[in-house]
This record gives C-alpha cells, structure tokens and sequence, in this order.
C-alpha cells in the first residue's frame, strides 16, 4: 500500500473482503468496553490515525498532521492496515487506530456493518456551512479530498487535434493509436462507455450494463491494455505503447513538467473521495474529532492540495490556491461541472456481478 490509489482497489479486495473478515469476527456479550479496549488505553496526547501510506501519507504528514501537532501537542502515529483487518479490528470492539482516513465506499460499507461511529457534527464546526457537498457530510464519514479519472493523451499524436470526450477516445478514426482503460483494480470503467454512446452525466446511473458494454465492443480491438496499476497508464503513454488511456489526476504532472507532450481532458471525470471516519470503541474520540476538525479548515484543505493533487472538498480553500494549482484539481468549479461523482450505493450494490462480467469480456 503506497498511497491513496491503494483504496481505490476497495472495490476490487477491500469491500470483498470486508465480507470475509466479518465472518471471522465475534463479540462476547459480557465484555465492557474496557475489556475490548485493554490492548489500548486512552492517552489525549496520542492520536493513532489510519492511512495509506506513501506519497499520500506523506502529504497528510506535511499538511495535517505536523501542523495539528504543533497546535494542539497532541502526537499523530500512522498505522497502515488493510480494509479486512479494519473491520476486523472494530468488529471484534479492538481498532488500533482512532480515526480512519478511507475512501467514503468503506466508510459506507463500515457503517452498514455496524463497526464505525455516528458522527456528531457538532463537534465538527468547520464542516458547518463550508459548503461541502451533501453527500460527503454522511452519518458515519465526512468527505476529505477528491481524487478523480480522467483521460489522458499524447499531443503529438493526431497532428494538432486533441480528444476532449469520451466520444473522441472511441472515435479510433479521427484519433487512431492504440488505448489504455482500467480493469478491474477499480470499478471498471463503464461510465465512461455509456458517455461516449451519448448518454449524458446526470442521466448516468443506475448503469445500462447492458449498453456499456455494448459500448466497449466497439472499442476493444483498439484497446492494447487493461491496466491494473496506477503507474502503468502513465509509462505506456511516456513510452508511446499508447496515444490515450484513463489516468488517474495527478499522475502525469511531473512528466509534463519535464516537457513530455501529455495532457488531461477533464470532461466526463469520474470522481471519488476519500473521508475520515472513527471506530467504534476508540481509545481517543475526542482527538479524533479535532483532528477531522482541523483537516476540513480551508486554510489546511488548501496546503493538502499543494502538496498532493487532490481537490478540497471546501470549497473556501480555493481562495488560498493559485489558479495553476487549481486547474489540476478535480474540485475545481469547472472540473465539478464537467465530470460527475461515482455513485457509491450503486456500485456497492452491483460491484461483483458487474466485475465478475467485465473478466469474462476482457478474456473473451
């Protein structure tokens, strides 16, 4: 686990896992919870936050969780634990961690087991009136940044023209070149089939799967790889195996600092976000509260984003952003016009039927 992509497998090991890892999990009915808590003891000092790790917690670290210590006094440690264990750990009333930063689709899924606490928004002042998108303020997960998928292209590949949409990656006659999409290391791709097939973004879900694939026949000759890792979209496009693909924001900014001839197209984004929840029978709620707190002021949703290129969910922290840092955030005004955000409930529904369907018709 390196960074914040790693939770985007949620969908491919993290929510199918979780169901593994509940099965194995049991409470007796005559522990307290001092019982569950005695590998783990309050200490106000010391906050244990869950992250992924790698350049992700590296931005946390920087933006966060230093300045928040130099604040308040109180101590951050990081713990990296994979989904399963997470629920595991709660499920059993023993997390080794007080607050969980996790992409809001295991935060949804954590509540729908029972393992994570409601969230009192009266300890979260500056969620109040900060204009974060309803969806984000959940009863067990408020919204922290935004990530999104987006397609990417070479641009001296069509002598002069440039693919904008989803219709332009289909269209293999005016933008010949071989292509790159996503396999299932994330919900596979489908939105994307059903845009360039013409249906438009708020008219998305539920999902035609039916028409999506439909619409992914069309372009699977073309297709020269299913990717399943982060970095692989950007080294075909770096190496010319590739003229398109879906990225992930953010992974190619250091290639086009360098000059290499890439670019994003940001209509018909898919977006997601990462959030804060707390566990149930956490050690420390009350540090756990003010960090989540002090995560959602403007000022630090800011300095997150100039470090790692994830968008603020508040939207006031853009007043603290240049527009050259601005224009690569999925965030943005515009960027939120243009694309449309994954609907979790969807696809926690449909997730295994459809991904079970995509393997079939990439091995066919």
């Amino acid at each position: 686990m390196t960074d914040v992509r790693v939770d985007r497998r949620a969908f491919l090991r993290g929510v199918g896992g979780i169901a593994a890892g509940v099965a194995a999990t049991s409470l007796t009915a005559c522990e307290t919870r001092a019982d569950r808590n005695a590998s783990r003891t309050e200490n106000p000092k010391l906050l244990v936050v869950r992250d992924s790790g790698g350049s992700y917690g590296e931005a946390n670290r920087k933006a966060i969780y230093d300045p928040f210590t130099n604040e308040t006094g109180i101590q951050i440690n990081v713990v990296n634990i994979l989904h399963a264990h997470m629920l595991t750990q709660m499920k059993e009333g023993r997390p080794q961690f007080d607050a969980m930063d996790i992409d809001m689709s295991n935060l949804m899924r954590f509540q729908q087991e029972g393992a994570s606490e409601e969230l009192d928004y009266d300890r979260l002042k500056n969620a109040e009136n900060a204009g974060i998108a309803k969806p984000l303020l959940a009863s067990h997960g408020v919204g922290k940044n935004y990530w999104a998928s987006v397609l990417a292209y070479r641009t001296d590949a069509f002598d002069g023209k440039r693919p904008e949409t989803w219709a332009d990656f289909w269209d293999t006659r005016a933008f010949p070149g071989s292509r790159a999409l996503q396999s299932s290391t994330d919900a596979p791709e489908l939105e994307f089939a059903l845009i360039a097939d013409g249906v438009p973004l708020d008219k998305l879900y539920p999902l035609d799967v039916d028409r999506a694939f439909k619409a992914l026949n069309e372009i699977k000759g073309s297709v020269r790889t299913f990717w399943d890792s982060g970095p692989v979209p950007r080294e075909l496009l770096n190496r010319k195996e590739v003229v398109a693909s879906s990225v992930w924001n953010g992974r190619l900014g250091d290639l086009i600092k360098r000059g290499v001839p890439l670019a994003y197209a940001w209509n018909g984004a898919r977006r997601q976000t990462n959030g804060y929840g707390i566990p149930k029978s956490t050690a420390n709620p009350d540090a756990a509260y003010r960090l989540i707190d002090f995560a959602l002021r403007p000022e630090v949703q800011a300095d997150f984003a100039r470090i790692y290129p994830s968008g603020p969910v508040v939207p006031a922290a853009y007043g603290h952003l240049s527009e050259a840092t601005a224009t690569n955030l999925p965030s943005t005004p515009g960027h939120l016009l243009s694309g449309f955000d994954l609907d979790i409930e969807w696809w926690l529904k449909n997730r295994d039927s459809v991904t079970k369907r995509w393997q079939e018709w990439v091995r066919a």
